[in-house]
């Protein structure tokens, strides 16, 4: 048999009433911790499937009686609504976030920790300085600025804001601090170019923290809806989050609740699965690039 391991309590611990008293209290408050959490997506999944008399029905019941799946189906096809387009704008959107954040982030990032940059130090404190700055508070200059540059209506409107996130930064350049100087040395020994050593060694064993930016820019574009009101004017441009919150959650049309909680589940199901995905690299990451050396 293999030795047990020692958790944090151990069977000894255990015998105390004060410590049982405590760690049962831990479990009372996970639990609850867990239903407040699950209970709003269980709840829209089975307002989902209801009929719309049974959803105003009074008292109200969590489970349905009849379970109506149709409801997916005219929330594509009963009512205008053009989720696909909405979902097309949301991948592409996130798609290019993705590259420039890696490209042009990831290359400032690994400039600042291995390169000689003039005022190295100086231009580091300026970008991270900026996550002093609360976004409020230049969502307006921004907006004026795009509108200057002619890309409102466009994904450049996201893509260009999306080339200047210091928090990336910050992640990118604590793990970047942490690859060993002696392996890129080789590496232009060996007459590798800066941006070879980038791509070729960086990138590869930067795969925890990308894992992280991935899902942090995932979570950020799905869930948008504010910014993208403001640079984006014409319907078929809206990102999917927009697009629910002024035609399913704002609307005053006809479309039955039942079929708009069908519409929320949809749009939920996507995260929660990108997050079991990558949640072990967030961990990884976060917990690596805090930590120098």
């Amino acid at each position: 048999m293999k030795p047990e391991e020692r958790g944090i309590i151990s069977r000894f611990d255990m015998k105390k009433g004060t410590v049982r008293t405590g760690y049962a209290l831990m479990v009372v408050l996970l639990l609850v911790m867990g239903v407040t959490m699950l209970y709003p997506f269980f709840n829209t999944f089975f307002g989902s499937l209801k009929t719309r008399e049974e959803f105003f029905a009074f008292p109200p019941t969590f489970l349905p009686k009849s379970w109506v799946w149709t409801n997916y189906k005219d929330a594509f096809t009963g009512f205008d609504l053009p989720l696909l387009t909405f979902l097309k704008n949301t991948v592409i959107i996130y798609v290019g976030n993705v590259i420039v954040s890696l490209l042009l982030i990831g290359l400032a990032a690994y400039a600042l920790s291995h390169l000689k940059v003039p005022f190295k130090r100086w231009v580091t404190l300026f970008f991270f300085s900026t996550l002093l700055i609360p976004p409020a508070t230049y969502v307006v200059p921004n907006l004026l600025n795009l509108k200057s540059l002619g890309m409102l209506n466009t994904y450049w409107a996201f893509w260009l804001p999306a080339a200047a996130n210091a928090y990336f930064m910050l992640l990118l350049k604590n793990f970047f601090d942490g690859i060993h100087k002696e392996i890129l040395e080789a590496a232009r020994i060996d007459g590798a170019s800066e941006f070879s050593s980038f791509i070729r060694i960086a990138v590869p064993l930067s795969t925890p923290i990308i894992g992280t930016l991935l899902m942090l820019s995932f979570s950020a574009t799905w869930n948008d809806f504010y910014w993208p009101s403001l640079v984006m004017t014409e319907r078929g441009m809206y990102p999917l989050a927009t697009g629910i919150y002024l035609y399913v959650v704002y609307s005053t049309s006809v479309i039955p609740w039942s079929v708009r909680f069908a519409v929320l589940t949809m749009a939920m199901l996507p995260p929660v699965v990108f997050f079991l995905v990558f949640q072990k690299f967030i961990i990884r990451g976060i917990s690596v690039s805090s930590v120098k050396g």
